[in-house]
């Protein structure tokens, strides 16, 4: 079992008067950063910024899309075309690429937002039509996906890099896909719980469901949401636990993947 892991967390999902986050802070912790792309939130200005706070600490850069759903926060259901949903997630990844460029920064992952994100775990169309949308890019994008889920798959079928993912501050169900944030319980507020949540997983290499069964995974990198007042607790919890574990934290293009 390696003890490389990534830290990963979204940000830059402030936008026009509206601050979300502290991307900042939370860039002393992580070494990935999801950045999103101005559909569910973001804007040109604070991209800009958020990736180059990101270069300057040595975090990697990835593109955050989703949905375009500004008022839902990308956490709506949508039924899109398959060739309307590639399209989309390659225009927002290349704002992402253009501004990082404009900063003399590299775009190195995708990793979809939210609703996108979810249904795409389930629905291997959905899947293949992202993982497609990368690949159409750039073929050495690392796809940083849920863990043994069908964007997972989907990515590793592409023959793009893939990075299994697994969520601090989220609860599983047992099927292994995360427990909607409509149910009790969804959300993990305490960082000792998180931090024992990922050290149980990495050490069992399953995501471990409530009835305390394990759906075997590959599991390279881990996401703390920065949009909620526990997001720094959190992350510097999980880090903190690993670090003592003796496991060592890398930036996403420092992993080795499956492709």
């Amino acid at each position: 079992m390696s003890k490389q892991v990534n830290l990963n967390a979204d940000m830059g999902e402030s936008f026009g008067a509206y601050s979300i986050g502290n991307d900042a802070a939370m860039l002393d912790l992580v070494g990935s950063a999801n950045i999103a792309c101005g559909y569910h939130a973001g804007d040109p200005l604070v991209m800009g910024k958020t990736i180059q706070l990101a270069a300057e600490r040595s975090v990697s850069i990835g593109a955050h899309p989703s949905f375009p759903d500004l008022q839902g926060f990308g956490r709506r259901k949508m039924t899109l075309p398959l060739d309307e949903l590639e399209a989309m997630v390659v225009y927002q990844i290349g704002a992402i690429v253009a501004v990082a460029k404009s900063k003399d920064a590299t775009v190195t992952h995708v990793k979809p937002h939210g609703a996108l994100n979810n249904m795409a775990c389930e629905d291997m169309a959905m899947a293949s039509a992202i993982a497609n949308a990368v690949k159409s890019i750039d073929a050495s994008l690392i796809l940083l996906a849920p863990a043994a889920s069908c964007l997972y798959k989907a990515g590793v079928e592409a023959g793009l890099p893939t990075a299994g993912e697994v969520f601090a501050d989220r609860t599983y169900q047992e099927d292994g896909n995360l427990t909607p944030r409509s149910q009790p319980g969804a959300v993990i507020h305490d960082a000792n719980q998180s931090a024992d949540q990922i050290l149980s997983f990495l050490e069992a290499g399953k995501i471990l469901t409530p009835s305390g069964a394990g759906i075997e995974a590959e599991i390279h990198s881990i996401c703390v949401h920065g949009d909620n007042e526990q997001a720094l607790a959190i992350a510097k919890g999980v880090k903190d636990c690993l670090v003592s574990k003796g496991y060592s934290l890398a930036t996403l293009p420092e992993m080795s993947f499956d492709t």
